[in-house]
């Protein structure tokens, strides 16, 4: 049957709840959440006067569990306005109305017994058919539908989503003993496609697949720690982002997450798996027991693993724990003979293996952890899931892992791998051998340019379901797609008659080599192609412009070579602009300085959800100059309509540069004008690349037409550049900013008033960017700008002089 999701009905609205129904909201849905009534009245409520009858009592919890997490930072939400979407109330007076709701999900406290009683309650209100679904991380489904009619069972599974469900990628879905495949079917599609999830279907074992898994991971590597007597900042050293890991690695992943959260999973799973022949790991390592015990269980309780020290002064510290002690030390930093020898390895996989290989303590740890968490997931399959991707997928979508236990097997090299483990003592499942006794050597491999896996029924290798759509660079890669590269930037034919631009500098940075990559690549498609998609499976899309350059010829007061610079890079923004085929940028997570010009410069943005996005260049002393500025006064221009206040709205853009305005989402680059309303948003970022394709082709079957630069851009003059002096003269006045800051500022409103004309005038876009490039360029020669750019290039912080 078609099922379609108007309205989500969510039963519980603690921490969990709240973020769900906010990210139900952030796609458009009409949320109805709803917790329990108040036992007893606060000393608020009885000062004025109210009863337990009044609905603002009556809704208290629900109220105050939503607002606190709207405060919340991260934000769980695209834009406050979507709370408007967000209806509350209470079980005792709302629950009937779920009968007029498509999906209840119940999200209240992990007890059998509670959320047992409350499906009772819901049996009596949802109308049959409607999707009933728990986000519980651990019951069996099989125990919470006991009792419960044919119809019920039947439309009942479990979605559970990571905590913090905007961002953390993945949902695991439990089907129960009697759920209609139709609704697996259903959820796997809807979490991917609508809530832009990594989905993963799940048996209904204990913590299903991803806190199996990751808490083994988490435990197993603290005994490891406590043999090794490895400290704090040593092991969150070894295990972030230089693996590929998340950047808050272990111990300060624990304190943001919670100990006791960790330490219940752990001791739940001892006790649900009489059976697991690693049992034992689960128990708790001295290291974490004395914390537990102590209740210091990381933020939530102001102290864990880490503790900032606040002085009298107003001074803050950070401590961390020293487990011989365990008592507060100063945060060390250590240092590894592994780590220094793999700094010039920019590719991850090969430094994965150097690690892993290095003969030193690092070295050590890694093997040590790495062998033991092989073997352990190799025993899991057919116990946790029959097929070895989805235990990829899980652990990296839920732990924040760029590759999962079998992928960095693979990048090990599985035949030598198993070898040092049996040497280890850590010999893995009967299965491994078998794959590698038929000639099979890596669980993956790419055929026809499609990623398979090794299946272990039938000794072959089929291609992974659920990414038929998917456009994944590294896959083209194997599959000979590449058409050109440089160091810095690499051409791929996506198929359809479209090719794709990646760049792969260090953070994506945009110097020459992603300039020559650029003008390249819209050579090539405006020759032989459909159009051009610009996007890239980085962290982050673009920090920018490469500042090392232009630090070097600064320095040396080479301005003749800053000012060629410059208008390359501003000629080939306008070359984005007027090519002859579409061309589609698809920025994510961070798009900065140059990344948001690329995309302002683009016939189409298609931006992940994830998006980051400004025009920070006076963070470094300069204003835009790759058509920045002059592509926010062009928008300013093209958005007036008769009768509007011409001055606020430059103002509006005004500030965002010169505040340095970065959109925490891809709304809130629409409201800051970085992205057009036509301008889609990808929900799943694993499906952006394909959209931004299909988006490609759809303008070129629509008949794409070859842009023509603006001559009619209205600027104000002498008007806006009075207005805007004398904000930037109270600013100074009243010491907000800084004489330098002030000075950035009036560039900036130079350049965006067209100059000191004595009346609105309208000008071209090439009038505008040589104003762009002079004001920039008189601001190298400036050495509180020289001193901005060597703090954020040697320092990695802002400096404000």
């Amino acid at each position: 049957m078609k099922r379609a999701i108007k309205n989500v009905a969510i039963l519980g609205s603690g921490v969990m709840g709240s973020r769900i129904a906010c990210h139900f909201a952030n796609i458009g849905v009409q949320v109805l959440l709803l917790d329990i009534v108040p036992f007893e009245l606060t000393e608020e409520e009885q000062k004025k006067g109210l009863t337990k009858e009044h609905p603002a009592v009556r809704n208290r919890i629900v109220t105050t569990a939503l607002q606190s997490t709207l405060k919340a930072n991260p934000s769980p939400i695209y834009d406050k306005e979507f709370a408007s979407r967000i209806t509350t109330g209470n079980f005792d007076d709302d629950l009937p109305k779920i009968k007029d709701y498509d999906w209840v999900m119940e999200v209240v406290v992990e007890r059998l017994d509670i959320k047992q009683s409350l499906f009772e309650k819901v049996e009596k209100y949802r109308k049959p058919g409607t999707l009933i679904t728990s986000n519980t991380s651990g019951i069996p489904m099989h125990m919470m539908c006991e009792g419960r009619s044919e119809d019920f069972q039947e439309n009942f599974a479990g979605t559970h989503f990571f905590n913090p469900p905007r961002y953390l990628r993945l949902l695991e879905i439990i089907p129960g003993p009697k759920t209609n495949p139709e609704i697996i079917d259903f959820l796997m599609d809807y979490g991917d496609k609508f809530l832009g999830k990594e989905t993963v279907l799940c048996k209904d074992t204990p913590a299903f697949i991803a806190n199996r898994i990751g808490v083994y991971a988490i435990i197993s590597a603290m005994h490891a720690i406590e043999k090794m007597g490895m400290g704090v900042s040593e092991v969150d050293k070894l295990t972030g982002t230089i693996i590929g890991r998340a950047k808050s690695a272990t111990f300060r992943t624990m304190d943001v997450v919670g100990l006791d959260t960790t330490v219940n999973v752990a001791n739940n799973l001892y006790k649900a798996l009489p059976q697991d022949e690693s049992r034992e790991k689960f128990k708790l390592p001295k290291i974490v027991e004395v914390l537990y015990n102590n209740k210091w269980f990381g933020d939530k309780t102001g102290q864990g693993y880490f503790k900032m020290i606040r002085h009298k002064d107003g001074r803050k510290e950070l401590k961390e724990i020293d487990f011989n002690t365990f008592e507060y030390k100063d945060v060390e930093k250590p240092s590894f003979k592994a780590l220094e020898a793999s700094k010039g390895i920019e590719n991850l996989k090969e430094r994965i293996k150097f690690l892993v290989n290095f003969d030193d303590r690092a070295g050590e740890f890694y093997r040590t952890t790495f062998y033991d968490l092989f073997r352990y997931c190799s025993n899991r399959i057919p116990e946790i899931s029959d097929e070895l991707y989805r235990i990829d997928q899980a652990v990296s979508a839920g732990f924040g892992w760029e590759y999962g236990p079998f992928e960095n097997w693979d990048i090990l090299g599985v035949k030598e791998t198993v070898e040092k483990m049996e040497a280890a003592g850590e010999k893995p499942a009967a299965w491994v051998y078998e794959m590698l006794e038929s000639g099979n050597e890596s669980f993956y491999k790419v055929i026809d340019g499609k990623k398979h896996y090794y299946d272990i029924p039938s000794k072959s290798y089929l291609e992974i379901p659920g990414i038929e759509d998917f456009i994944i660079l590294d896959t083209l890669k194997s599959a000979g797609k590449k058409v050109w590269g440089n160091a810095g930037s690499s051409i791929f034919d996506m198929g359809d008659d479209v090719i794709g631009l990646e760049f792969h500098t260090k953070m994506n940075s945009m110097g020459s080599e992603v300039i020559e990559g650029i003008n390249t690549a819209i050579g090539m498609a405006e020759k032989s192609y459909k159009g051009l998609v610009i996007g890239n499976e980085g962290a982050n899309f673009s920090a920018g412009a490469n500042l090392a350059m232009l630090f070097m010829f600064a320095g040396d007061q080479d301005f003749d070579e800053i000012n060629l610079m410059i208008a390359q890079f501003q000629n080939t923004m306008l070359r984005a602009r007027f090519s002859s085929v579409p061309v589609v940028v698809a920025p994510h997570n961070m798009a900065l300085g140059g990344g948001c010009e690329l995309s302002l410069h683009s016939d189409h943005v298609q931006a992940h959800a994830e998006l980051y996005m400004g025009l920070v260049e006076v963070g470094v002393g300069l204003i835009p100059a790759g058509g920045g500025t002059k592509e926010m006064t062009l928008r300013f221009s093209n958005s007036l309509i008769n009768g509007d206040v011409e001055l606020n709205q430059l103002q509006e853009y005004f500030m965002n540069i010169a505040m340095a305005k970065v959109s925490t989402s891809a709304q809130e680059a629409k409201n800051l004008g970085y992205l057009r309303k036509s301008d889609g948003i990808t929900l799943n970022r694993k499906r952006q690349l394909a959209d931004a394709k299909a988006k490609v082709i759809s303008l070129f079957d629509e008949g794409y037409t070859q842009p023509i630069e603006q001559t009619n851009i209205k600027v104000l003059g002498k008007t806006s550049l009075a207005l805007f002096d004398a904000g930037i003269t109270g600013m100074q006045y009243g010491a907000y900013i800084s004489d330098h800051d002030a000075k950035i500022a009036r560039k900036l409103a130079w350049v965006m008033s067209g100059g000191d004309l004595s009346s609105p005038t309208e000008v071209s876009e090439r009038y505008l960017l040589d104003l762009e490039r002079e004001a920039f360029l008189s601001l190298t020669g400036e050495k509180k700008t020289l001193e901005r750019i060597h703090s954020i290039l040697f320092k990695g912080k802002p400096l404000r002089n």
